[in-house]
This record gives structure tokens, sequence and C-alpha cells, in this order.
């Protein structure tokens, strides 16, 4: 359909293209129950990454400070967090997760960590999150209605609101799902969500997060598992083909350890604004 010669920015409803988007991508949203089988593997994959680190390193942290992580899964970001600000709320739908996240913490003597199993639709009132100096949503807006779970979070922050979004094709692999024969259509990203802010009338700065683009893996059954996850219920010929297609992406061995080159290194879009009237420079 042709687009209105009058039309402007502001006759785009970018909430409704989140949703064509959504109902458009290759990839299946997953679940507390998948995310509970997940977590033990998750969090072990994500202690060797950079993600953490580059991400805290672009918060304004001070030991004074009260942090929500929504969407938290197994602690990547609120195990960190714990020993640079004087508490953090882990909110995740995943039980598991948040078992794995309780337990790290007490194996580290973490004390400031507390836990809430909730969902972005939830009531946050009643789950009792209550407000708090920086609130984060790193890797989690996979959600229905996203303006709606950015006004939560912006509602729920006193100081600053940190989102890392994905930026196309992260984290998926278009090779893979090509490999196998499947379809890749990506789904929303970033630029959605940083233009349904611009509709709320916030104005957000961003910076773009650059991870390892190699990934090493202890076999090639963990490697078929790993991306296994983002394509889902594999046939038979299909976890041949997706094996031969990893086989193709390997450029060191040693011993039953692989080291995979993606084709497109992962790239994360840290969102992010002040509460303040006068916004901080980006």
């Amino acid at each position: 359909m042709p687009i209105p010669l009058e039309s402007t920015l502001a006759d785009i409803d970018w909430s409704l293209l989140w949703r064509n988007a959504r109902k458009q991508k290759s990839w299946s949203s997953k679940g507390a129950a998948d995310w509970d089988k997940k977590a033990e593997s998750f969090a072990s994959r994500n202690a060797g990454s950079c993600y953490s680190s580059l991400l805290l390193d672009k918060l304004p942290l001070t030991p004074d400070l009260t942090v929500l992580d929504m969407g938290s899964g197994p602690g990547t970001l609120a195990i960190p967090l714990a020993a640079r600000v004087r508490s953090v709320t882990a909110v995740d739908y995943s039980s598991r997760m948040l078992e794995v996240l309780t337990r790290t913490a007490q194996e580290e003597n973490i004390a400031n960590i507390s836990t809430i199993q909730g969902a972005w639709e939830d009531d946050w009132q009643q789950l009792g999150i209550g407000q708090h100096d920086i609130a984060i949503a790193s890797r989690s807006l996979a959600v229905e209605d996203l303006a709606a779970a950015l006004r939560k979070l912006n509602a729920i922050a006193r100081k600053y609101v940190f989102i890392a979004d994905r930026i196309t094709p992260t984290p998926f692999d278009p090779g893979a799902f090509a490999a196998v024969g499947r379809d890749f259509q990506s789904g929303p990203d970033y630029i959605y969500t940083f233009n349904i802010l611009y509709s709320l009338g916030i104005h957000p700065c961003i910076d773009i997060l650059h991870l390892e683009r190699d990934i090493v893996f202890a076999n090639m059954d963990e490697a078929v598992q790993a991306y296994g996850w983002m394509l889902k219920d594999l046939s038979p010929k299909e976890e041949d083909a997706l094996r031969g297609y990893l086989v193709s992406r390997i450029i060191h061995t040693a011993g039953k350890q692989i080291t995979i080159r993606r084709e497109h290194p992962p790239r994360w879009a840290l969102i992010w604004w002040r509460k303040e009237i006068t916004p901080e420079a980006c």
C-alpha cells in the first residue's frame, strides 16, 4: 500500500508495526517453562561472556543506589551489580532462573539481592517491586505490548532507565536457518523500541555493545544444542544439516573443544535515559 503524500512521522503507529513484526518472526517466543529448562546452561554460557562487563561499564553506579533488574535470568547482571550498589531486586518469570541466581548469591556470600517471581504483564504493585533508582531491562523485552512495558519501566525508575535490546540479527544466526532449510525473519529489534519511546515523549541515548564474534563450545553436541535453542523442534534431517553447517564455521579445535566464528558478531543496543528534566548528554 502506498504511503499517503501527506504522511509524517506522527502518523506511524510503531506499536502496531511492533506487533506485526512479531507475528512474522521465524523464532518462537519462550515461556517460563522453556527458560526453567535452560536455566543451568544459560547461566554457564553467560558467565564467560563479556556482555555483563560491557553493559555494567555504561551504568552510573554508586554504593547508595537501588537497582531493579527486570527479566534478570540467572543473575547475569544482578550478581556483579550487587557488589557496586546498595541493593538489587531481580525479577523473572522463571522460577528456576531465580533458584540458580539465589544459589549463586549464597555461594558468593552476596546478601543484598532480593528476588521476585513475576512478569511484565503482572501488577508490579501487587508484586511489591517498588521504586528503584535505576531500572534495567537487559535482553528481556520480548513482550506483546511494548509501549505498556516501557511505561512501567519508566514509572518505576527514580533516576535512570537502561534497556539492552537486540540489533538484527542478534542473537540469531541466519546462516543456521538457511542451512536447515528454514526461512529467517528477525522480528522487531531496537529501532522499534527507540521509536515507541519517541512516541511516548522519551528521547533516549543509544550506545552499541559489540560482543565476541567467536564462541567456544565444549564439543559439537553442545554447539548443536545451543543452536537448536534458536531453531526449536529440529527433525533428525535438520539436525544433521545444522551439524554440517557448524562444522563449516569451526576455526579452531582443541581436543573435543571447538571454536565457531559467527558470520554476524552479536550487537546489542543499550538504550538509556535520565529521569531529570534536563537530560544528560549522551
